[in-house]
């Protein structure tokens, strides 16, 4: 499905260039893998004046409009048509639902329906990552301050040594509170026992931390949290399928006051999200999410070493503030790279059950955004080695020009 807009006139090319960042893919060709001349969209703005500069940078990123641009000409910018005709067929085999690769700012490869809107499972953490950091900047949330200072109690009760956690050991999964949660789908089964890990000391991928960060944005805001996202991104990125009336709050066990705040969007809206962050938090001259924030929560607090013993995952990924991060130390055994092993420098990525992805490969400029429909549960899913293994590698491949 073609969701993009054609502009007139031959696209002047928007190299690859080498920058520091982390993972999370977005990008999207055209349903066809696109044919024709090359597109793109009017000339971006100049980017805003990031907090501590003094001069702004001197390039034009290009940015969506009202519809995505697609790049038809993929011969012309010297891409391969080839690789993305394999990369369409792996995603076909692997179950994915729909797809979205864009490089340089412009969709190369789009698979499937990427207007309708689903469920992001756990990659919604990382977007409520991106919601903290306008309230960090200014002060409306203080990542030092203790959930006792907060008022943060739940169901039969904190622990003394639990309610000394602060906001970042909950951003950072670092909090020591292991008590039960709203919603599964975390590694709360290898919890060590209550009271016995000092928050800050010891990793664990738990949905208690998650869903109370919620909670506390919400009460050092005045603003539900929805709300937040359809004033401080989903309008400002201009999303196209925001529907604010369907996104589901739900409190699945009972166990916990703090309910999960579930995300449905489309891919194509979770591509603008990826953008953003590409651009270190940018959209045209605008700072949506302060530049320091995305920079601090896409570097690595937890190594993958340490995500393997405690909450394990995949062997390279470890862990920023909610969002995924490769490690440059993880093992990599006989993983492909894509031809690039620069390609994974810097990258990071929001990570949700069945086959849900945000990943921005800030090295190679491309953003990936991945789907699969749910619920109800797939028949299939795309799991984080499908994705990260096979999928992901030939992303790379195809996004690479001959020239390189």
């Amino acid at each position: 499905m073609n969701t993009t807009t054609r502009v007139k006139g031959r696209a002047q090319r928007a190299r690859p260039r080498l920058r520091w960042i982390g993972l999370c893919v977005a990008g999207a060709v055209a349903a066809c893998g696109g044919s024709g001349t090359a597109r793109r969209a009017s000339p971006a703005s100049e980017p805003a004046l990031r907090r501590g500069t003094t001069a702004v940078v001197p390039r034009r990123d290009i940015f969506p409009g009202a519809e995505w641009t697609t790049l038809d000409s993929l011969e012309v910018e010297g891409y391969e048509r080839a690789r993305f005709d394999t990369l369409r067929a792996r995603v076909q085999a692997e179950g994915t639902s729909a797809m979205l690769v864009v490089a340089g700012g412009r969709v190369v490869f789009s698979y499937g329906d990427v207007a309708r809107p689903t469920y992001l499972a756990s990659a919604r953490k990382s977007v409520v990552s991106m919601l903290y950091g306008r309230h960090v900047a200014d002060g409306t949330v203080r990542l030092d301050e203790t959930l006792a200072a907060l008022g943060i109690d739940d169901l039969g009760g904190l622990l003394p040594v639990e309610r000394t956690a602060t906001v970042k050991d909950l951003l950072t999964a670092r909090s020591g509170v292991y008590h039960p949660a709203a919603n599964a789908g975390d590694a709360s089964a290898m919890a060590p026992p209550r009271g016995s890990v000092r928050p800050g000391s010891y990793f664990l991928y738990n949905n208690w931390d998650f869903n109370a960060l919620g909670t506390i944005l919400e009460q050092a805001t005045g603003a539900d949290l929805y709300s937040l996202m359809e004033r401080d991104l989903a309008r400002p990125l201009g999303f196209q399928d925001w529907d604010r009336g369907i996104q589901p709050k739900r409190n699945d066990t009972g166990t916990s006051r703090y309910p999960a705040h579930h995300l449905v969007l489309s891919t194509r809206d979770m591509a603008r999200l990826g953008y953003c962050m590409l651009r270190g938090g940018r959209w045209r001259d605008r700072q949506v999410v302060p530049a320091e924030w995305i920079a601090r929560t896409t570097r690595l607090v937890t190594p993958a070493a340490e995500v393997a013993r405690t909450s394990p995952f995949h062997s390279r990924l470890g862990y920023g503030y909610l969002w995924w991060v490769i490690d440059p130390a993880g093992p990599r055994g006989n993983i492909p790279d894509g031809g690039r092993a620069d390609a994974w420098v810097g990258a990071y990525s929001a990570t949700g059950s069945y086959g849900q992805y945000i990943t921005v490969l800030p090295a190679i400029d491309v953003v990936v955004a991945h789907k699969v429909f749910a619920p109800p549960p797939p028949a299939r899913q795309v799991g984080i080695d499908a994705y990260l293994d096979r999928i992901l590698p030939l992303v790379v491949a195809a996004t690479t020009p001959r020239a390189h």
